[in-house]
């Protein structure tokens, strides 16, 4: 027969515990503590990254139109700076293609001036002493026709010269220089004996000359000279673009010309550039080597390229400023959205979160705000930068660290515009949030 068993002798039994919630012997307790449980449910959730991202793109949805506003300063100030980046490296890697076709080994000798101040004159043997120089291999020469005025016809006045000069060149000159022709043919043995001439690309332009033939003639020197072919623009020898250039026997049996270069052009090996150039002025003129200029054209080019990087930061300087207003409209809408989510913002406190998860929430507002700007803003100016080297006909170079560079900026563009704004709303407190209005 069962006998009833005292409910506090029961409850002495290990691992047995009475309804009261009294321990055992073993010294456990039959319920958790309840103050654990809700210690742990007022404790704040923690907020993931693709939780910050989700929170942070609340505001951007809300209000499209005013974000895409705010977000094109961004984009305007980061374009412009893509831009003027891709658009100078583009130039400079044409200018070097260019050099790299043309050669940079180009040294050109001129008569400078004498020690009263005059112009000074080459000898007449200048051109067979360069080329006795070691190192060279290439040697022509030009020389200038000073009473020779070049006109399309004999009914222009004489004082409308449209600034063409005529030269009297080698039949070499052109393979010296490396020029290319537009129309027609270069000089040679026989057609340099007879009045033809070679325009420049400049000079053909300028007196309306298109095309070749034994009907194009133009005036040289009071003498008729028939155009039997025009060049392509010469980078190395730009004095040649807006020039007539006739045979050098020619100059002499028709325009009366002395003989004497005016400038010449030679071609060395290129680890001996810088050698040759220290030699030449004596070469040229072992009589008098301070009346000689030696120039090396490729040095003119890379100073242009040097004037145009200046340039291109001055409008670094004037995109960085676009996009500092940028950073200025990111700001001015924080805190216009810090005004207009107050009941948010008090909701969000009093449901439980923290002072540090508001301030994440809103500067991670701005910087997606900034980050579609940036981005938007690399695109646009990747796009103006390819459109404009092709229609020059440049390789379209855009530097990785200019995009890299301009999406970092914007990052902390957007950091520091939303930072005032995050404070701001962090410090509101939930019922001073939602009592107003």
């Amino acid at each position: 027969m069962a006998t009833d068993i005292p409910t506090e002798a029961r409850s002495d039994r290990p691992g047995r515990t009475d309804r009261r919630g009294r321990t055992d012997r073993r010294g456990r307790t039959d319920r958790p503590d309840r103050t654990d449980r809700r210690a742990d449910a007022l404790r704040p959730a923690r907020l993931r990254p693709r939780d910050v991202v989700k929170v942070g793109a609340v505001g951007l949805r809300t209000r499209p139109l005013r974000a895409f506003l705010s977000a094109l300063g961004i984009a305007i100030g980061i374009a412009a700076m893509v831009a003027v980046v891709g658009i100078s490296s583009s130039s400079r890697a044409d200018l070097d293609r260019s050099l790299a076709a043309l050669g940079t080994n180009l040294l050109t000798v001129s008569p400078g001036s004498t020690m009263s101040g005059g112009q000074a004159r080459l000898p007449e043997t200048a051109e067979e002493m360069v080329a006795r120089i070691g190192p060279v291999y290439s040697v022509s020469a030009v020389g200038k026709l000073t009473g020779a005025k070049v006109y399309r016809t004999d009914k222009i006045p004489e004082a409308e010269t449209n600034g063409i000069a005529a030269f009297a060149a080698r039949t070499d000159l052109r393979s010296t220089l490396g020029a290319k022709l537009r129309a027609g043919s270069w000089l040679n043995g026989a057609t340099s004996t007879y009045p033809t001439t070679v325009l420049g690309a400049t000079a053909a332009e300028r007196l309306g000359i298109g095309q070749v033939g034994p009907d194009t003639q133009v005036l040289i020197g009071g003498r008729w000279f028939t155009v039997v072919g025009i060049l392509e623009p010469a980078p190395l020898a730009p004095e040649l673009d807006t020039a007539a250039l006739v045979g050098w026997r020619a100059a002499e049996t028709e325009l009366y010309f002395d003989g004497r270069p005016t400038t010449i052009y030679t071609r060395s090996q290129d680890s001996a550039v810088e050698s040759v150039a220290s030699v030449l002025g004596a070469t040229a003129n072992p009589e008098a080597p301070g009346e000689v200029e030696v120039s090396r054209p490729s040095d003119a080019l890379a100073a242009q390229q040097a004037a145009g990087e200046a340039f291109t930061g001055l409008l670094l300087g004037l995109g960085a400023v676009a996009l500092l207003v940028g950073g200025v409209g990111v700001a001015n809408t924080m805190v216009i959205s810090v005004l207009e989510r107050r009941a948010e913002i008090g909701l969000r406190r009093s449901l439980g979160a923290t002072r540090g998860q508001i301030r994440t929430q809103f500067v991670a507002e701005s910087q997606l705000l900034s980050a579609l700007g940036g981005a938007g803003g690399a695109l646009l100016g990747a796009t103006v930068t390819a459109g404009y080297a092709l229609s020059q006909g440049w390789p379209v170079v855009i530097p990785p660290w200019a995009l890299l560079g301009g999406l970092a900026a914007t990052l902390a563009i957007g950091g520091l515009a939303g930072l005032y704004p995050a404070l701001r709303a962090s410090r509101l407190s939930p019922t001073e949030a939602l009592a107003m209005p």
